[in-house]
């Protein structure tokens, strides 16, 4: 196994991808009320759920970008 940084990098972006996601789906069974959580903790997972899956990999793939 290599120790190429970026195999690494790609790992840590594909796990925090797939964790948003379980979060928006948990989210989305405590709304609807399958989860007896209260409806605000569901809506709170879904935000932060969407951010882990569309803002979060941008910012670190921007933040690990080879310099030019």
């Amino acid at each position: 196994m290599s120790d190429d940084p970026a195999r690494g990098r790609y790992f840590t972006i594909s796990m925090i991808r797939l964790a948003g996601v379980a979060m928006v789906l948990a989210g989305a069974l405590v709304v609807r009320q399958i989860i007896e959580w209260p409806k605000m903790a569901g809506y709170v997972l879904i935000a932060a759920g969407l951010i882990d899956v569309y803002i979060v990999p941008q910012t670190l793939a921007r933040k690990w970008r080879t310099p030019k």
